[in-house]
């Protein structure tokens, strides 16, 4: 690219596209108008109009997860910079790659309390991959070079680039680099082959074996390696909710999500595992409960990360190997077809009978002669409706839990929900994210009417941006995870978690000029969601009211082990 004097709002606009970033989302003031010029003069990528700059960064995130591209938001400073903090928090938590470019004053300002000045660099620190004040025009290419590169390589995450106003307005000599090179930074991608064959043996010479997957699965787009390598050896795969879609749901070799609100045969064949394959998760605590129960089973493990920070975190492990999931499962099935040695049938057989029979108690059963709409129905129904095809977006609580158990993801990148930080008020900007993304596709937000209030303004956007996403609503009248512990733990004491004001959400989508429907009887919810999905060209509101007392079930309670289970 041949040099040019350019303004560094100039710049900024030529990096994007060099990047070939298709969307970028944001929500204009004034640090950052000189790069809204520029963006208004260009036609390489579209900008979105949110209404909010959680909204921004929320949907900026979720355009990264379906696609494993680089997100993009731009935000001015001050306000701006604090509102999207929630955002870059939330990729954080799940290693997202985004880059998330801040407005800030001028560099004179800096340090005085000038209007709209906050310390992006010192607040976004705990809750960023890396993040950089560019001071200078002159290092503004090079540092938006790093800023992506840091974002998509190694473990991915948030990188934020401050940028004061004066710096958008100064000029100099432009230069996009190819690549870029960093001396405290090199990511490991390639496994040790003396470690691999250690867990290699391992692994054939387990009795009770459990393959468990995470995030680290979809963002390491390993999906159809940890697919051919369960196959090959027959063994049994759980995985954790941001690994749901790394191996398909239905296949009979998938125990279904573990932790918290696992199924029973999932959890218990963790517990009881003796070898066990740790690929791209990190033990959280919503996955094994409490360590001490989780340690007082003997059983060796393997660990692969491309973090080595994560490895032996929450749990020693014996096996650790750094590097690319996908290259280092390739290297496991490499080795096991290359090798003579077998699994021994009959121990592998007998550990599969005790899988099915704690499968058969069949722990995600409900009352499905109800008089009144269940929310696990409501799911059911969705994923026949869309045939499993749809990308499904969700906010934080009970019906998070529902689509994550009933909603049968058998590809990477189609579940879409905030893992590790919870953070109500994602599903709704996520859905747009993932739609701008996915044009063609279905695309289902489902949420609960606490979470969908914390963003609904984006339902203008929606409306803006000619969004057709279907939002199913599973309406309970209540905070419904808050109302759950109040009812297990605080002796039904229901503090604060009845919604007793809510709105009429049929016509409030209306006002936005949307299609809204509300549903009351069980007979009309599969109608109800076909004619939505019809509609190719609209937002559909669909506000199921569901039993206001039904519970997330199996629940493991706080403090106790994966073997301690709530059941129904």
């Amino acid at each position: 690219m041949a040099d040019l004097e350019l303004t560094g709002a100039e710049i900024v606009v030529r990096c994007l596209q060099a990047e070939g970033v298709k969307h970028l989302f944001g929500y204009p003031g004034g640090a950052v108008l000189n790069i809204y010029d520029e963006i208004y003069k260009q036609n390489g990528f579209e900008h979105i109009l949110v209404r909010h700059e959680q909204a921004a960064v929320h949907a900026a995130d979720a355009y990264a997860r379906s696609t494993g591209q680089v997100g993009v938001a731009l935000v001015t400073s001050g306000p701006g910079a604090t509102n999207a903090v929630t955002g870059i928090a939330t990729a954080y938590m799940d290693s997202i790659p985004m880059v998330v470019i801040t407005g800030q004053v001028p560099t004179p300002a800096i340090g005085m309390d000038a209007f709209q000045e906050v310390d992006t660099i010192g607040i976004t620190r705990p809750c960023v991959k890396h993040n950089f004040l560019v001071k200078d025009v002159r290092e503004l290419a090079d540092t938006m070079k790093k800023a992506f590169y840091i974002a998509a390589t190694g473990r991915p995450g948030p990188v934020v680039v401050d940028i004061p106003k004066d710096v958008t307005q100064h000029k100099c000599l432009f230069h996009y680099p190819d690549s870029i090179a960093m001396r405290s930074y090199n990511p490991t991608s390639k496994g040790h082959g003396g470690q691999i064959k250690r867990a290699v043996q391992m692994l054939l010479e387990a009795k009770r074996p459990v393959i468990y997957i995470g995030g680290g699965v979809i963002l390491g787009n390993a999906a159809q390696q940890i697919t051919a390598f369960a196959r090959l050896l027959g063994y049994p795969v759980t995985s954790t909710l941001m690994g749901l879609g790394g191996y398909p749901s239905p296949d009979p070799l998938f125990l279904g999500m573990l932790g918290m609100h696992g199924t029973i045969e999932a959890n218990m064949a963790m517990q009881h595992s003796d070898v066990l394959l740790a690929v791209g998760a990190r033990f959280d605590d919503r996955v094994i409960g409490n360590p001490k129960h989780f340690s007082s089973e003997a059983r060796k493990i393997i660990h692969i990360d491309v973090d080595p920070s994560s490895i032996s975190k929450r749990v020693r492990v014996d096996v650790p190997i750094v590097g690319d999931v996908a290259k280092v499962l390739e290297e496991f099935s490499r080795l096991i077809q290359a090798s003579p040695e077998r699994p021994e049938q009959q121990a592998i057989k007998a550990w599969w009978a005790q899988i099915e029979l704690w499968r058969s108690q069949d722990c995600l059963k409900y009352d499905r002669s109800s008089p009144v709409i269940k929310p696990q129905y409501v799911v059911e129904k969705l994923y026949e409706v869309t045939g499993g095809e749809a990308f499904v977006t969700s906010d934080v609580g009970q019906h998070q839990m529902w689509a994550a158990q009933y909603y049968k993801f058998d590809k990477p990148r189609r579940w879409i929900n905030s893992g590790g930080l919870g953070t109500m008020g994602f599903g709704l900007p996520a859905a747009m994210g993932v739609q701008l993304a996915h044009p063609g596709a279905d695309v289902a937000c489902i949420t609960g009417e606490g979470s969908i209030q914390m963003n609904i303004q984006e339902l203008a956007t929606c409306k803006q941006s000619k969004l057709p996403i279907k939002i199913i609503l599973l309406n309970n009248g209540y905070l419904g995870m808050v109302r759950q512990w109040q009812e297990f733990f605080y002796e039904e004491r229901y503090a604060e978690s009845y919604m007793s004001s809510l709105p009429d959400f049929v016509k409030l989508a209306e006002s936005y000029g949307h299609v809204g429907m509300r549903i009351e009887k069980p007979g009309d919810v599969e109608g109800a969601l076909r004619e939505a999905f019809a509609m190719k060209e609209r937002l559909v509101f669909l506000d199921f009211l569901t039993d206001p007392r039904e519970n997330v079930y199996p629940m493991i309670p706080a403090g106790k082990g994966l073997s301690e289970m709530i059941l129904i």
